[in-house]
């Protein structure tokens, strides 16, 4: 499945930066995403858009994964007027990430 099925995202930028912060629809699902989501398959799924670190931080108390995407936006905005579709269209490529599916919690 993908993780927009079960999964909302929001970005940000800055300069070179991108920041992607991604939170289950159910609350119940952060055990299970904390679980698939992880650097190395947001970095696979980002491939060469990505040419610096992927960085996650775990934010338990909002449900939320945080991704922290250096090297992501070709030089930042004084570089490249590229910065703008790159980091907020990256929400929704990390949205079209294949996920296990989960098991029902019921």
């Amino acid at each position: 499945m993908k993780l927009r099925d079960v999964a909302y995202s929001r970005s940000g930028d800055k300069g070179d930066t991108s920041n992607i912060c991604v939170f289950p629809h159910d609350d119940a699902d952060y055990e299970w995403l904390r679980s698939v989501l992880t650097e190395d398959v947001v970095a696979k799924a980002f491939g060469d858009l990505v040419q610096g670190e992927v960085i996650r931080y775990e934010i338990p108390v909002n449900c939320c994964l945080n991704f922290v995407l250096t090297r992501a936006l070709a030089g930042g905005v004084s570089r490249s007027l590229r910065v703008d579709p790159h980091g907020k269209s990256y929400q929704s490529l990390i949205l079209d990430i294949d996920v296990p599916g989960r098991e029902e919690k019921r």
